[in-house]
C-alpha cells in the first residue's frame, strides 16, 4: 500500500524519534502465536493423511503389480508406475509456479491492485491454491481403486507364446502329446500362483508375532540391505532438492519463484520420469541378471556424480549490501556508510530493499540509503517504483525499488541441464535397484521387504535430509530478519558458502549411493562365482545367470535329458 512505502522512506529525527526494538505490537502476542501452531498442527495433520493415503499405490502397488504381472512384464509395469508417480511433482511444480505469479490474499486485493511485482522479495504468492485443485484430483482419482479385485490372475501370454513355439519345433507335442519342455513350463507359473494362494490371512495377534523374525531376516539380506541404503542416499538428494531447489535458483541467480518452480517442473521431473522408463526398458529388453543390474545401478551413480562437479564453480559471489557485506576500502560506492544517510530515522525491522545500478550496491530500505521522496512510474500492464533524493547514491538518483540482478543469471539454463541430466541418470538405477530387491528376497516375504524399505526410506531419508539441508543452508546466512524479538527468516546468504554446502551435500549423498552399488556389485560378483563353481562341480560344462526378467524356466530334468 502507499502508506506501506511512505513509511520506508528517509524521516528526519526531529519529527520521529529513534525506533526501539521492543516487541510491543499487537502480532506479537500469545493468542497470535496460538494460531500460528494450531496452523501449524493442521499442516502436519494433513501431511501425515497424505501418506497414508498413499500406501495402497507404494508399496502395496509394486508388491501388487509384481504377483499378478508376468516376470518379462514386471520391471517395465514398475518402470511406468514409477514414471507416472514423478508426474505429479512435474506437474505440482508447474501449477505451483503459475499459482505463485498471483498473490496470496487474491479474495482480499484492493481496487488497483498492489505495488508489489513478483520479483519484489517481499512477495508471497499463492501457494495454498494449489493445495485445493490436487486435493479434489486425488479425490477423483481415489475412485477407480474401487472396482480392483482382490486377486487377479497371472498374465500367461508369455506361455502361450512359449507353447507354440514348442509346438513348430518338437514332434511329441505336434503329436498331442505333453512334451517334458512344456510340462517344466507349465510347473513354474503354477508353482508361483500356488505361492500367492498358500499364504494365509494372518490375524493382527499373529501378524505381531511373525513379524520380528521376517523383519529380522530381511534386514540380515545382505543385498536388500544395500540397495536400500543406496536409496536412501539416493531419496536424501532428492528431499532435499526437492525442498531448496527453488530457493537456491532464486538466490543463487535472482529468479522469480514461479520461474524456478516452471523450470524444475519442465526440465527436472520429465528428465527424471526419462531415466525411470529407460531403466525398466533395459531390464525388460536385455534380461539383464542381478550382476548387469548392478552394473547399470553403478554406472548409473558413477557419471550422476560426475556430473556434480561442474555445479560447485557456476554462480556468482554476494552482491554489495550496505551495512551487511561492507567492508571498508574493498566496495566502491560505500565509502560514505551510514554517515550519508545523515539525520534520517530508519525503522529497525523494515525490509524494502533497494538497488543502485550505478554501483550494484543494495539497501535494505530507502531510508538506508537516504532517499526522501517516491516515484511511480505507470506502465500498460504494471507499475514500477522509483526513490529519488537519495543521498547515498550518486547523483541522488532515481532508483528502482526492489533487489539487484544477479550477473550470473545467464547460467541458471546450464545450470537446470547439468540437473536434469544428473537427475535422468539417478533416476536410472531405479527400476533395476526394485528388481534387485524383489527377486532377491523370500515370494512370502516381498509385500514386507518393499513395506519395510519404503519405511526407511521415509525415517532414514524422508524426513531427515529437509532438515539437514534447512541447517546447513542456515549457516550460511549472513542477515537475520528480527521478528518479536526473535530470529526469524533470513534475508541475505552468503552466496558462494550457500552454492559449496547445498552442492556438496548433494555429492556427499551421490557418493554414499555410489559406494552402496559397487558393494553390491562385489557381493553379486562373489555370489555368482560360488554358483558357477557350484554349477561346474555338479554339472560340467554348464554355467548360467539367471536373469531379473526370465522367460522359460529350465528344470534340472531337461538338462539331464
Amino acid at each position: 500500500m502507499p502508506q506501506d512505502f511512505e513509511a520506508s522512506l528517509c524521516q528526519s529525527k526531529t519529527l520521529v524519534p529513534d525506533p526501539t526494538p521492543a516487541p510491543s505490537n499487537s502480532s506479537c502476542s500469545s493468542y497470535t502465536e496460538t494460531q500460528h501452531l494450531a496452523v501449524v498442527g493442521i499442516m502436519f495433520t494433513a501431511q501425515t493423511l497424505l501418506g497414508v493415503g498413499g500406501v495402497p499405490i507404494q508399496p502395496f502397488g509394486i508388491s501388487y503389480i509384481d504377483d499378478f504381472a508376468h516376470n518379462s512384464n514386471s520391471p517395465l509395469y514398475l518402470g511406468i508406475l514409477f514414471a507416472v508417480t514423478m508426474m505429479g511433482p512435474g506437474m505440482a511444480y508447474g501449477l505451483g509456479g503459475l499459482m505463485l505469479r498471483l498473490y496470496v490474499d487474491i479474495d482480499r486485493m484492493p481496487e488497483g491492485g498492489i505495488s508489489l511485482t513478483s520479483k519484489d522479495p517481499r512477495w508471497v504468492g499463492a501457494w495454498w491454491l494449489g493445495f485445493l485443485i490436487s486435493a479434489g484430483a486425488v479425490a477423483l482419482a481415489a475412485v477407480p481403486y474401487f472396482f480392483f479385485p482382490k486377486e487377479m490372475p497371472k498374465e500367461k501370454h508369455e506361455l502361450r507364446f512359449w507353447r507354440k513355439v514348442l509346438t513348430v519345433s518338437d514332434s511329441p507335442v505336434s503329436r498331442g502329446e505333453d512334451s517334458p519342455s512344456e510340462q517344466s513350463l507349465q510347473e513354474p507359473l503354477e508353482k508361483q500362483d500356488g505361492l500367492v494362494q498358500i499364504a494365509p490371512d494372518l490375524t493382527v495377534i499373529q501378524f505381531i508375532k511373525v513379524f520380528p523374525r521376517v523383519l529380522l531376516r530381511t534386514l540380515r539380506h545382505p543385498i536388500f540391505l544395500l540397495v536400500v541404503l543406496s536409496q536412501v542416499c539416493m531419496s536424501s538428494m532428492v528431499a532435499g532438492m526437492a525442498t531448496f531447489l527453488p530457493k537456491f535458483l532464486e538466490r543463487q541467480f535472482s529468479v522469480t519463484a514461479s520461474y524456478a518452480n516452471l523450470l524444475i517442473g519442465g526440465l527436472t521431473i520429465p528428465s527424471a520420469i526419462i531415466g525411470i522408463v529407460v531403466g525398466g526398458m533395459l531390464v525388460k529388453r536385455l534380461h539383464l541378471g542381478p550382476m548387469r543390474c548392478g552394473a547399470l545401478c553403478l554406472l548409473g551413480a558413477l557419471f550422476c556424480l560426475l556430473l556434480s562437479l561442474p555445479l560447485f564453480f557456476m554462480g556468482c559471489p554476494t552482491h554489495q549490501i550496505a551495512g551487511i557485506t561492507h567492508e571498508p576500502g574493498n566496495l566502491p560506492g560505500l565509502e560514505q556508510f551510514p554517515a550519508c544517510r545523515g539525520n534520517c530515522s530508519c525503522p529497525l525491522d523494515d525490509f524494502n530493499p533497494i538497488c543502485d545500478p550505478s554501483t550494484h550496491v543494495e539497501y535494505l530500505t530507502p531510508c538506508q540509503a537516504g532517499c526522501t521522496s517516491r516515484v511511480v512510474q505507470e506502465a500498460l500492464d504494471k507499475s514500477q517504483v522509483f526513490y529519488a533524493n537519495c543521498s547515498c547514491v550518486v547523483g541522488g538518483g532515481p532508483v528502482p525499488a526492489g533487489s539487484c540482478d544477479s550477473a550470473c543469471s545467464h547460467l541458471v539454463l546450464p545450470f537446470m541441464f547439468l540437473v536434469s541430466l544428473g537427475a535422468a541418470l539417478a533416476s536410472l538405477t531405479h527400476t533395476p535397484s526394485f528388481m534387485l530387491i524383489l527377486r532377491g528376497v523370500k515370494k512370502e516375504d516381498k509385500t514386507l521387504a518393499v513395506g519395510i524399505q519404503f519405511m526407511l526410506l521415509r525415517v532414514l531419508a524422508w524426513m531427515p535430509s529437509p532438515v539437514i539441508h534447512g541447517s546447513a543452508i542456515d549457516t550460511t546466512c549472513v542477515y537475520w530478519a528480527q521478528s518479536c524479538g526473535r530470529r526469524a527468516v533470513c534475508r541475505y546468504y552468503d552466496h558462494d558458502l550457500l552454492r559449496n554446502r547445498f552442492v556438496g551435500l548433494q555429492f556427499f549423498f551421490k557418493t554414499g549411493s555410489l559406494a552402496c552399488f559397487a558393494l553390491i556389485l562385489a557381493i553379486l560378483r562373489q555370489q555368482d562365482k560360488e554358483e558357477r563353481t557350484q554349477v561346474t562341480v555338479s554339472i560340467p560344462g554348464l554355467q548360467q545367470q539367471q536373469p531379473l526378467v526370465s522367460g522359460p524356466e529350465k528344470k534340472p530334468e531337461e538338462f539331464r535329458a
